[in-house]
Order: C-alpha cells, then sequence, then structure tokens
C-alpha cells in the first residue's frame, strides 16, 4: 500500500512525510488520526472501512474529533442495492461514518461508485489495493496541487583507459567489485542528473544551462 500511496502522491506533487502502522485498535488509531491531521496537510488511512467486528477505522476516527458513528443513509441505501437479497445486517456498518463527514465522488461526479469518506484532512480508504489506489486518485484530484516538472539529463558512459582489478574505482564514476566479476560490463551510462521544479519557464532555463555546460559529455536529455 505505501508502494500506490507514494506514486499517487507524486504524481500530485505531495511528499510523503510520514508512513504508520497501527494495530485494529480504537483508541491507537484515534490518537494516530488526530496527531497526524494537526501536524500534516493531508492524511490517508488505508483498510478497517468495511463490515467485520475487526473494521474499526471508522469508529476510531469519530473519536479522534470527537464525532458519534451515525448511519449515512445514502450509502446504507447503495449497500443494499448492491448485496440485494444476499445483505446481511451487518454489511450496514459500512454506512456508519463520522458525523459530518463529506462523501467525495471523484472529479467526474460519478455517484454510481463508492464515495471517498473525509473528516477534515483525513481521508478513510480500504484496504484492497485496487479500490485503495482508485479511491487515492478520487479523493486527491480534489485537493489543488501543482504538479513537480521533471528534467533528467544523462552523461555519457565514461571507461578507464585499462582497467585493472586492483583499482576498482575511477576518477568520479564508481565501479562496483560486481563488475569487474563480471568483466567490466558497463552500464548505459553512469550518472543522471535531474532537475526538478513547478515552475516550468525556471526548470527548462537550468536544464539548457546544465545541457551547455557540460557540453558533449550530455548524451540525452529526456
Amino acid at each position: 500500500m505505501p508502494a500506490i500511496l507514494r506514486a499517487s502522491c507524486a504524481a500530485w506533487a505531495w511528499a510523503v512525510r510520514r508512513i504508520d502502522v497501527i494495530p485494529d485498535e480504537i483508541d491507537e488509531i484515534a490518537e494516530a488520526a488526530r496527531n497526524m491531521s494537526s501536524r500534516y496537510d493531508y492524511v490517508f488511512t488505508s483498510g478497517g472501512v468495511g463490515p467485520t467486528h475487526d473494521d474499526v477505522t471508522m469508529a476510531a476516527v469519530a473519536k479522534a474529533f470527537g464525532l458519534r458513528p451515525t448511519r449515512n443513509l445514502e450509502l446504507e441505501a447503495k449497500i443494499r442495492s448492491a448485496m440485494g437479497p444476499n445483505l446481511h445486517e451487518r454489511d450496514l456498518r459500512m454506512a456508519d461514518i463520522p458525523d459530518g463527514a463529506r462523501l467525495l465522488y471523484g472529479p467526474d461526479g460519478d455517484r454510481s461508485r463508492w464515495p471517498v469518506v473525509t473528516v477534515k484532512n483525513v481521508y478513510l480508504l480500504p484496504g484492497v489495493p485496487e479500490i485503495f489506489s482508485t479511491q487515492v486518485r478520487d479523493g486527491t484530484r480534489a485537493v489543488p496541487c501543482r504538479p513537480i516538472l521533471s528534467r533528467a539529463s544523462t552523461l555519457a558512459r565514461a571507461r578507464p583507459s585499462s582497467p585493472q582489478p586492483s583499482t576498482p574505482w575511477w576518477p568520479s564514476f564508481p565501479v562496483w567489485r560486481s563488475d569487474l566479476i563480471r568483466g567490466w560490463a558497463w552500464a548505459e551510462y553512469q550518472v543522471k542528473i535531474t532537475i526538478d521544479g513547478r515552475d516550468a519557464a525556471l526548470v527548462e532555463r537550468a536544464t539548457a544551462r546544465l545541457v551547455q555546460g557540460l557540453g558533449p559529455a550530455v548524451v540525452r536529455t529526456e
């Protein structure tokens, strides 16, 4: 799950500051949600939002902010429609959310989908990876951001004039001993310089200066 979240946040130019693994205990989840909410701009939870006895995230986040779990009629209707005759009373626990929570349906407003439940700056997401990934995208699209632009310049690979096993390092390009054992199997390049920023013009100017300064050493810019 952290990998999915990191990729999603990177796409929206957010930095992941902290990831905690917390047991299914209401008090611990409540304390973590309350503390992170006060310290960070956005908080995402994963798991604990289903119908079983150990799905306690909704109740825990409600406790974190002094709210009470309340049956949401819109979510209840969705569950009843989806489950039909297979509905069990316990399934309706998924409609018990913190009082005053917001329901985010993503950028297209498709209300046939399950919404992201949000309390303050805390986004409560399911633990199933496929659903988590979809809901991360739905939730993050509701948040304004400035994407980070990136340009990378690749430098030409460098070879020592007469490689010797006794000299595993050469100028500023490191050569690992495993390369020596494989018979100096050099990679396509040894250095890639990346320039990141939110100002497209500034990124382009900085890249141009870098390429000009390094001259023929640069074999590719992307």
